[in-house]
């Protein structure tokens, strides 16, 4: 037989949960610890006075009694372990574990034993449930009956509300009526607060964030009062399970956190947290209601009856000394602005995460404390929003994910070397490692990854651009569209030089008002006046013959750098050179890149008098005659085609040739898809015609008219 035995799966039951978690038995003691809240029950050996061995739903349970009144049960045991348990006890604990039937029958008519703690009703001397008084909240009496209301447990799917107890009336003993005789004995037991007597000391108008608003607190033996103007809560010591205090990133205001489970109500809300905020510089003078004598044999000289400081001092310190728990400060971690927090965004509000030696607490909406020992695994994520932060996200064992998001990308080399040094697992180690401690690695790391959907949003915006280009002219056109311009209006407007889609456009225009019939008409476009342009500029040749420009101090120490690097990374490819370049660059000392600035300077200082010596004989000068000269030449070229053009066109006036394109003549000389579109035009172009026709016998017959009148 060994000094200790484990075992692995045992569940507790608190409250009608069942929690699992390790159950050690030592020759000290027995520990057992919950895999879900971290909590640790420590039962001394020397304490024990009772060991059962029972069937239960679980398979098989142990109920240990204490001589301070506690039971305690465990389940998930197998058959064969009742023997070596057994032996066990009886080796290390002096107290033999007994086995103990389970009345099965359902029967709801008993007797009710009060046992210490626990109300037991057996049918046939065999028990058939157990009720520990210290659930009770409240005991109210009837008639005949006795009404038992419990606290509930948040984490059970099904809670027990109450339970009636019909007692029927004695014929004994009439001196005492048997209802209030079973309501004192569960009252005497049960975990009713009553506020009884004064409070050891009481704190005034302190600021809580959760539950939000300002409270009295008023320290009573073995609860804590929160007295506000709405609502008031009453926490047993025994809820508490831990206790935080945080320094703020102002460094002015200090948080204090209550870790509570249960956790404390208000209607459907439960708060699991309760967060005081407070400023350094407030004091108080703090007068304790007890005696001298009183405060040194209660807390042994953790208080003392008069205290000054600060006010979180004060708090915490009291709260220690009643409540028997350590409070967790922040460890060695510190920011990259000096806090020992990281200022990072959950769910929708913005928050401090604090990394602990054992674990994260994030403060304050919703709160949250994560134990290393229930995380799985840690995540660095590039931030959905900006490069310039990332998401830290944290997975449990149960499977639950927690992302704290926007954390600025400073502080990831700090954040990174804290989850390294306490051995977590990191999901995505091969891919971040290499950024560790670099911002700019950090940035580069981000650009490198091939992201699909932000290509195809550039492809996609390039195309939208050359359309936009393309359809420059019709959007202007639809702009200015007025449907009540007549055609003498467009006509003004008409640009010789417009394109055929233009020209196709307002043969459209025409057919309009020809074809009402077609169900389908495409709208009339106006083409604005195309204004001037002004004359591009030339661009400057580059001039060959002049002294060539110095390099830079980093191209100076690339050149000198270049085949170094190749010989240290064979088979490197040449962006791969310049990445690694700029990278030895960037980690350079000042002393050493000294060294090269100066020889750019020398070589800048060289290049300006090469520079001036060209420009005096006269080498610039060459160019700017060449650029002239071929400038001229096109601007002489396009003056003789202009005027060229303008000839042509006087001549098909006055001669009555042809060459002289109208715009009649151009709306009706482009082919047309449609039939309809095809036979407006000929319409078109005869009344035209005809037009002209009768203005030219008109001028035909006006000279000889003339002559008569003089003659």
């Amino acid at each position: 037989m060994g000094d200790t035995l484990e075992f692995n799966e045992i569940y507790q039951e608190v409250k009608g949960s069942w929690n699992d978690g390790r159950l050690r038995f030592s020759k000290q003691n027995v520990v057992y610890k919950s895999s879900k809240t971290g909590k640790v029950d420590n039962i001394p050996a020397a304490e024990l006075s009772l060991a059962q061995w029972r069937r239960v739903c679980l398979g098989h349970g142990i109920k240990l009694s204490t001589s301070t009144g506690h039971i305690y049960k465990y389940d998930g045991f197998r058959d064969t372990d009742f023997e070596k348990i057994s032996e066990f006890f009886k080796a290390n604990y002096s107290v033999e574990l007994t086995e103990k039937d389970m009345c099965v029958k359902g029967w709801n008519w008993g007797t009710a034993k009060f046992s210490g703690p626990l109300l037991s009703f057996d049918v046939n001397d065999n028990t058939a449930f157990e009720i520990p008084l210290a659930n009770v909240s409240q005991c109210a009496t009837g008639k005949n009956e006795v009404t038992l209301e419990f606290h509930q447990n948040d984490d059970t799917e099904v809670s027990l509300m109450e339970v009636r107890f019909y007692v029927p009336p004695s014929q004994a003993d009439e001196r005492q009526d048997p209802v209030e005789a079973f309501a004192q004995n569960v009252l005497s037991k049960a975990d009713v607060i009553q506020a009884t007597g004064d409070a050891v000391c009481i704190f005034k108008e302190l600021q809580c964030l959760t539950p939000r608003g300002r409270y009295d607190i008023r320290i009573y033996p073995t609860f804590l009062h929160l007295h506000g103007k709405t609502f008031d809560y009453k926490i047993p010591y025994t809820t508490v399970l831990r206790l935080f205090l945080l320094p703020h990133k102002d460094q002015r205001q200090m948080f204090f956190v209550i870790s509570l489970d249960p956790p404390i109500k208000q209607g459907q809300t439960r708060y699991h947290f309760l967060i005081l905020l407070f400023s350094k510089e407030e004091t108080i003078n703090l007068s304790l209601n007890m005696s001298e004598d009183d405060v040194e044999r209660r807390f042994e000289g953790k208080l003392s009856k008069n205290m000054s400081g600060s006010l979180y001092e004060m708090v915490s310190r009291v709260m220690k000394a009643l409540v028997n728990r350590k409070i967790t400060v922040p460890g060695n971690f510190q920011g990259h602005s000096g806090a020992q927090c990281i200022t990072c965004s959950y769910k929708a509000s913005s928050g401090l995460l604090y990394p602990l030696e054992r674990g994260f607490i994030y403060v304050h909406k919703p709160p949250v404390h994560l134990r290393f020992e229930e995380i799985s695994c840690v995540n660095f994520a590039r931030g959905t929003t900006t490069t310039r932060s990332f998401d830290f996200e944290i997975e449990t064992k149960q499977g639950n994910q927690y992302t704290f998001s926007s954390i600025e990308r400073e502080e990831y080399g700090k954040l990174f070397d804290f989850v390294n040094a306490k051995k977590l697992n990191i999901k995505n180690r091969g891919f971040k490692e290499g950024m560790k401690g670099n911002i700019d690695e950090y940035s580069d790391s981000d650009e490198d990854q091939h992201d699909a959907y932000l290509e195809r949003m550039k492809a996609e915006g390039k195309i939208r651009e050359e359309g936009n280009d393309s359809d420059e002219s019709d959007s202007g056109s639809d702009e200015s569209f007025n449907p009540g311009e007549e055609d003498d209006d467009i006509a003004e407007e008409y640009d010789s030089k417009a394109s055929a889609s233009d020209s196709s456009d307002e043969a459209g225009s025409g057919s309009e008002e020809d074809s009402p019939k077609k169900k389908k008409v495409k709208k009339p476009k106006v083409v604005k006046e195309k204004k001037e342009r002004k004359p591009r500029k030339e661009k400057k040749q580059k001039d060959t013959g002049g002294p060539k420009r110095p390099m830079t101090a980093y191209m100076l120490w690339l050149n000198s750098s270049r085949e170094r690097i190749k010989s240290e990374n064979p088979g490197i490819s040449v962006t791969e050179i310049s990445k690694k370049a700029g990278e030895m660059w960037r980690q350079l000392g000042k002393d050493e890149k000294e060294e090269w600035e100066t020889k750019a300077g020398e070589a800048r200082r060289q290049y300006d008098i090469a520079l001036k010596e060209y420009k005096e004989s006269g080498g610039e000068s060459s160019i700017s005659k060449k650029e002239a000269k071929k400038s001229g030449g096109k601007k002489e070229e396009k003056k003789r085609k202009s005027s060229g053009g303008d000839r042509e066109r006087e001549r098909g006036g006055g001669g009555g040739n042809e060459s002289f394109k109208s715009k009649e003549f151009i709306d009706t000389s482009e082919e047309s898809s449609s039939d309809s579109d095809h036979k407006s035009k000929s319409k078109k172009t005869t009344k035209k015609k005809k037009k002209e026709s009768d203005e030219e016998e008109e001028a035909a017959s006006s000279p000889a008219s003339s002559e008569e009148e003089s003659d």
